[in-house]
């Protein structure tokens, strides 16, 4: 297919969905090179899909009820099939029950919002390990850095709006050591991208494995603990109850949500019982409602010892 050639779809939901709430998972930073806003309700994103590079642009029509999808590129009949999924179709919260008071009211004012399914697992997983133990300043940096040497431009109208799609599986794999380190990413988390993408195609197929089967795929991979799992899980698998434990915030900002102290995952993991297959949920919800402890002690410093391009 041309890289010109435009195909659109729209999509009615049948429920209240909440576009840019769904899709702002996918946003690595505010300068994510692969992730653009229109003024409004429109949203662009470059997908590296398993057809080839796709520029996808959303626009939500709330008072019609509907979402039009438009796509280019080689990808777009892939991206514009798995629109509803993206937008959370798939997810279903039968049995989600509110056991405090900040969830209920979390849960009611977001109610629009759905765990997605992009079904780009590589895609997922690439920054979630990018990000690994490292301030997320320092990691967007370091993969907007990465996707543009070695992405592409997305097809289409993506292309003079400065949209990039992510390099694919082989292109992460091929990436010499020194341009990891001159993005400001070690060999530990490199090495860990690499590894996945030597076996892109059979994390690729923890899309249809049951999810329980999936964690541990991902997990099979040396590097990729329950975080990084979890982050992919997110986004990638539509997986309703991946809490993000090991994660430097989010333990200590829902436990100040649900107690007005900051405590660890230990304590996170207990609260979040009850509502065990839809934890994630939980964890979503009160972050979209704003829950974050106080900081009055330093942040966590960006590290200075890489080399960087110049």
């Amino acid at each position: 297919m041309s890289p010109t050639a435009e195909l659109t779809r729209t999509w009615r939901p049948g429920r209240a969905t909440a576009v840019g709430l769904i899709i702002s998972a996918f946003r690595r930073g505010r300068g994510d090179p692969t992730f653009q806003a229109d003024r409004g309700d429109g949203w662009w994103l470059g997908q590296p899909t398993p057809a080839g590079p796709a520029t996808l642009r959303l626009v939500q029509r709330s008072d019609l009820g509907e979402v039009v999808a438009t796509a280019w590129g080689a990808g777009a009949e892939w991206a514009l099939a798995h629109v509803p999924s993206l937008l959370g179709e798939g997810d279903d919260d039968t049995g989600f029950v509110a056991h405090h008071p900040q969830v209920a009211t979390a849960w009611k004012r977001y109610a629009a919002w759905r765990v997605p399914r992009s079904a780009l697992v590589m895609h997922a997983l690439v920054p979630a390990a990018i990000e690994q133990k490292v301030t997320g300043q320092e990691a967007f940096a370091g993969y907007r850095t990465l996707v543009h040497r070695f992405g592409s431009r997305a097809p289409g109208p993506g292309e003079q709006r400065r949209l990039w799609v992510a390099p694919t599986a082989q292109e992460w794999a091929a990436i010499p050591t020194w341009d990891w380190l001159a993005a400001s990413v070690d060999g530990a988390r490199s090495g860990t991208v690499v590894r996945a993408a030597k076996v892109a195609g059979r994390l690729e197929q923890s899309v249809d494995l049951p999810l329980e089967a999936a964690h541990r795929r991902l997990r099979s991979v040396p590097g990729i603990g329950v975080w990084t799992a979890a982050e992919v899980a997110q986004r990638a698998l539509g997986d309703p109850d991946s809490v993000s434990f090991g994660d430097y915030h989010v333990a200590k900002n829902l436990t100040w949500a649900l107690l007005g102290e900051a405590r660890d995952d230990d304590v996170l993991a207990e609260l979040l019982e009850p509502y065990r297959g839809h934890r994630y949920r939980v964890q979503q919800l009160l972050t979209l409602s704003g829950a974050a402890r106080p900081r009055r002690g330093p942040r966590m410093a960006p590290r200075t010892h890489l080399p960087t391009r110049r």
